[in-house]
């Protein structure tokens, strides 16, 4: 099962503190041992633009954003892989001791092998 994790307070207004370089030495270990547990499928950013499409009547618009929604999510994230929601918890909870206070929003994240492919 996977679980789309993210935090879904981020404020790109708000600039963060850069790391330490003991918490770049720990977030590497951490992120070592769940890549090697096969558990990190993919991380990495959102900006806050996109591009929309949408058919209606058998015809394309493609517009460029900013989408309030989308910057809404603009944040780090990963997808992670885990056994159950129990198990995604645990991953992120040694994230969040990390990188310290803060929210992660972990969502169930339906793939091809949830209907019978892959």
């Amino acid at each position: 099962m996977q679980f789309f994790v993210y935090d879904p307070n981020w404020d790109p207004n708000t600039p963060a503190a850069p790391p330490t370089p003991a918490m770049m030495e720990e977030m590497g270990k951490f992120i070592g041992e769940a890549m090697q547990a096969g558990k990190i499928v993919t991380t990495g950013a959102l900006p806050s633009t996109g591009t929309r499409l949408k058919l209606s009547d058998g015809k394309f618009t493609v517009t460029d954003g900013p989408f309030i929604e989308l910057k809404e999510l603009t944040a780090g994230f990963a997808v992670i892989q885990a056994d159950s929601l129990e198990e995604a918890i645990e991953w992120c909870k040694r994230f969040r001791q990390i990188v310290g206070d803060g929210e992660s929003e972990i969502v169930p994240l339906y793939g091809p092998s949830d209907f019978g492919h892959g």
